[in-house]
């Protein structure tokens, strides 16, 4: 029995987003295209593989079987290929991603030129946006995201930390004073990020603070927090990323920095599960990594307090 390894991809990317219609658009086929090649599936397999409704699927016992085969097929055709391809010429096809717009403008697209050069054959397509959008449903091989994720069934790989600061401007800290304990930003403005109406800290002691916050400003927006500390319209928490030009031109000032903001944050890279990585995808990975890693250095190094360095 032979299968189209179109239809096993179709299939497998079917499973991951209950949708048939998106599942084809990701591959450029039709919806009516993507159900014909499904029927041809199962009926080489002489199976149902899918209950269908209106708007979603859903797998048969069958289905979820076959899967697991299936992703083992795309795996060892993935990594055959893979095998020879030991030049950057060799390496190609388009790299779909997501990423925040703040940090993407300073991490991803000045880099973008060199990695292009290098590898002539790739071409990259990327998402700006802030929302954590569903990257198996939306076809993306790759996102970046901040913080901690939730368990699911994505692929996570940490590539850098996340250190965030609390700073405030020098106008702002010679008129209202400068808090000498986590205890003391009940009485100051602050500026939280969307929900975060509690800061969390830990003291070099060990001992851990939950402080509730509040401003006449709430925002969701890094750059937009790091604008109006400059403007010395309260105190932010802010990621090192983001406010370390601030800091080191000096309109922004790093506050009690004997506690750190906890819990500790990384820098993930997610794909979908249940796949090889692409070999695409492998040389991006790596060569942004190590990009990532030289600018923190320059970016941000500095700032770090030796008893906040990991591991934790």
């Amino acid at each position: 029995m032979s299968f189209d390894i179109k239809n096993l991809m179709l299939f497998v990317r079917i499973a991951e987003s209950g949708r048939i219609g998106k599942a084809g658009e990701s591959l450029g086929l039709s919806t009516t295209n993507a159900s014909q090649r499904i029927q041809q599936l199962e009926s080489s397999l002489n199976v149902k593989l899918l209950h269908r409704s209106t708007r979603v699927v859903s797998l048969t016992h069958e289905g979820e079987v076959f899967l697991e085969h299936a992703r083992r097929i795309l795996n060892d055709i993935e990594q055959a290929k893979n095998a020879f391809r030991h030049d950057n010429e060799q390496v190609q096809g388009k790299i779909k991603l997501t990423v925040s717009a703040s940090y993407g403008r300073i991490y991803i697209v000045p880099f973008l030129p060199e990695f292009l050069q290098r590898h002539p054959n790739l071409q990259v397509e990327i998402d700006f946006t802030d929302r954590n959008v569903d990257i198996v449903e939306k076809g993306y091989d790759l996102a970046f995201r901040m913080g901690s994720l939730p368990s699911n069934s994505l692929l996570a790989r940490r590539i850098a930390d996340n250190p965030s600061v609390i700073v405030a401007s020098p106008q702002y800290l010679n008129t209202h004073g400068i808090p000498k304990t986590p205890e003391d930003l009940i009485d100051h403005a602050c500026i939280p990020f969307a929900d975060q109406d509690h800061w969390q800290f830990r003291h070099t002691s060990g001992n851990r603070y939950s402080i509730p916050v509040k401003g006449a400003l709430t925002l969701n927006w890094g750059d937009a927090i790091s604008d109006m500390v400059e403007a010395n319209m309260g105190i932010g928490l802010a990621s090192l990323w983001h406010v370390a030009p601030s800091i080191k031109m000096g309109k922004a000032v790093p506050i009690l920095q004997e506690y750190e903001v906890y819990p500790r944050t990384n820098i993930w890279a997610v794909r979908p599960g249940g796949r090889v990585t692409p070999g695409r995808v492998k040389v991006f990975l790596d060569y942004i990594e190590q990009v990532i890693t030289k600018t923190n250095v320059e970016r941000y190094s500095d700032m770090i307090p030796s008893d906040h360095s990991r591991p934790d």
